[in-house]
């Protein structure tokens, strides 16, 4: 996925410090950068990495309006003003994209000019194993829910034969209604209903799997706030920055989800005769996020036209993208950790020189032991699918014959009317 994709950009103005002038034009933001670009002839006048900033703040020029200034590490301060739609709405959103930056990478405003290439495969191959492992534990869930599933229809089942022996005593007239065993067969057989379904339930279904934080926009108000957003094996919640719940969607009620940007999703739940419930959700976490909803809604998620570059690194079949990034990875630190015996004395030591400045030996044992980690949670991974599959068969086969049994049963109750 490209970084630099554009997540926002809002009309304002850039006061120019040499010139004592404010120039229109647009703000633009990425997930790693800040630029403005002029209206007159589309220049781009200032650009610079969030990393280098070191404060934002919510000011006032002696010239014109309140404005919001950056600050950067070497002291360089640029003034932005007149934004549209508003200040706050323009600070929460470039704010929360700056503390996430530097939450995601601490050391990012010391040494982001001296990443080696094996800290940043690191960090991409444990971003990797994160999201591997959060959507391992949404399929663990759905294997508690179906398992929860083939409970219920066994006791269907097993309701269905006593209603059939029940049946098959009304339909007797030589033993109805003098026979006692037709008040004994239900007391005979309330034990078996001892064992709810939903009494195992809770425990799968109230798990958290994820809690971000995001920038919230209700139905079309103009002026998002801070909050979070909690992804539930049973649904969806959403809180404000104090965490005090604003809306929790259950996983039946939502209706659509809609990607529009790999930072930018909406959720909504479809009324007839009142509006519907909507929420609009900005996080530059929200890629984690995405990955688990669509194993969660797989087909409620859509991705519009922005989104499609986010979609498309995800194509191809999993196990194959499993395969050749299990492979590369592990050829790639062979390579770098070994050597190769063959090559001339000059060239051996200028790409040795070249591979030490890009992986260590410490970093390769690393990337090691997360690619390890990685090929077992995909093992596990296979292994529950296919448990799952098997289930599904089951449950088919299940609904199927109890749909029948009901049926046959609800003719012979018919015929007693």
């Amino acid at each position: 996925m490209n970084r630099d994709i554009c997540i926002h950009t809002w009309p304002c103005s850039y006061y120019l410090e040499p010139e004592k002038r404010w120039i229109p034009g647009k703000l633009s933001l990425t997930s790693t950068l800040l630029k403005f670009l002029t209206d007159k002839n589309g220049e781009l006048l200032v650009s610079f990495p969030l990393s280098s900033i070191s404060e934002i703040k919510k000011e006032s020029s002696h010239f014109i309006f309140s404005s919001i200034t950056i600050l950067e590490k070497d002291h360089i301060k640029h003034w932005f003003s007149s934004f549209q739609p508003s200040r706050n709405v323009v600070f929460n959103i470039i704010e929360h994209f700056w503390r996430e930056l530097l939450l995601s990478y601490p050391g990012a405003e010391a040494s982001s000019p001296q990443m080696t290439k094996g800290k940043e495969l690191t960090g991409l191959m444990a971003c990797s194993q994160k999201r591997l492992e959060d959507t391992a534990k949404v399929l663990h869930h759905q294997g508690e829910q179906f398992d929860n599933i083939m409970k219920g229809l066994d006791k269907i089942e097993s309701d269905m034969d006593v209603a059939d022996r029940l049946l098959t005593e009304l339909e007797s007239p030589s033993w109805w209604p003098f026979s006692t065993k037709l008040w004994k067969s239900p007391s005979e057989t309330k034990p078996k209903e001892s064992i709810p379904v939903s009494s195992s339930e809770p425990f799968g279904k109230s798990g958290v799997i994820i809690k971000i934080p995001a920038i919230i926009t209700q139905n079309t108000e103009l002026h998002p706030k801070p909050g979070k957003f909690t992804v539930l094996v049973s649904g969806l919640e959403i809180s404000d920055s104090s965490s005090q719940l604003l809306h929790r969607f259950e996983r039946e009620d939502v209706d659509d989800i809609k990607v529009h940007t790999p930072y930018e999703i909406s959720i909504r739940q479809r009324f007839i005769g009142k509006p519907d419930t909507a929420y609009r959700l900005l996080s530059a976490k929200m890629p984690e996020i995405i990955r688990i909803l669509e194993v969660q809604f797989s087909k409620k998620i859509e991705f519009l036209e922005d989104a499609m570059v986010f979609q498309s690194t995800r194509d191809s079949p999993p196990a194959e993208k499993g395969n050749a990034i299990w492979r590369a990875a592990s050829g790639f630190i062979e390579s770098v950790v070994h050597s190769g015996p063959s090559l001339k004395s000059g060239e051996s030591s200028q790409i040795q020189l070249q591979m030490n400045e890009q992986v260590s030996e410490e970093e390769a044992q690393e990337l090691r032991q997360i690619l390890k980690k990685l090929k077992s949670i995909a093992l596990e991974t296979e292994t529950e699918l296919e448990r799952q599959d098997e289930v599904l068969d089951g449950l088919t086969s299940s609904v199927e014959r109890t749909t029948l049994t009901i049926d046959k049963q609800n003719r012979r109750m018919k015929k007693l009317l």
